[in-house]
């Protein structure tokens, strides 16, 4: 599996190729941010009249499965609902991570970008986000070819660390 580590910019968004785009949110969260945020204003709005219509809320678990469109470069996109932002914590993030990594197994795609959950708002520290979501996610791991993390420029930079070390280390485990 390849990890990237892609820019939250439109411009980097569009230089993406990915079946489908992993976006968690906030049940309280709106309008919404960071990849989400991006996501809604390339598509003018349709995700969050999509919460309008309370076809997706944000509570804790939820996913929602739908067409990305010809305006953004994904095949689909999952909304991950992470629930109420004052009470986002470890077992928050992990149920979140878990619905990711069931969908990634579900949905067979080969190819993801994903929003880590609960980094939106900051709430997750960026230095061992990656480690604990690839931990998350472990048994879709080797389905995967490729796993694009959406984050600001220098959330990344403290990311790639842990993400790194956690992926070299299923990688010695699966040898």
């Amino acid at each position: 599996m390849d990890l990237r580590y892609v820019p939250l910019s439109l411009k980097a968004i569009d230089e993406l190729r990915s079946e489908l785009c992993v976006l968690s949110f906030f049940e309280d969260e709106r309008p919404l941010r960071a990849a989400a945020g991006l996501c809604d204003w390339r598509l003018c709005g349709r995700l969050s009249r999509m919460l309008e219509a309370r076809v997706a809320t944000g509570s804790l678990g939820e996913c929602t499965l739908c067409p990305a469109g010809p305006r953004l470069p994904f095949e689909r996109l999952l909304l991950v609902g992470v629930g109420m932002r004052e009470r986002f914590d470890d077992g928050a993030f992990e149920r979140a991570c878990e619905r990711v990594r069931d969908a990634l197994v579900g949905l067979r795609v080969r190819n993801v970008a994903v929003s880590i959950p609960g980094r939106s708002a900051g709430l997750l520290g960026a230095d061992d986000a990656g480690r604990r979501f690839l931990v998350a996610i472990s048994a879709a791991i080797d389905e995967l070819d490729e796993v694009a993390i959406l984050d600001e420029p220098e959330a990344l930079r403290a990311l790639a660390p842990g993400a790194d070390a956690e992926r070299r280390r299923q990688r010695a485990r699966g040898a």
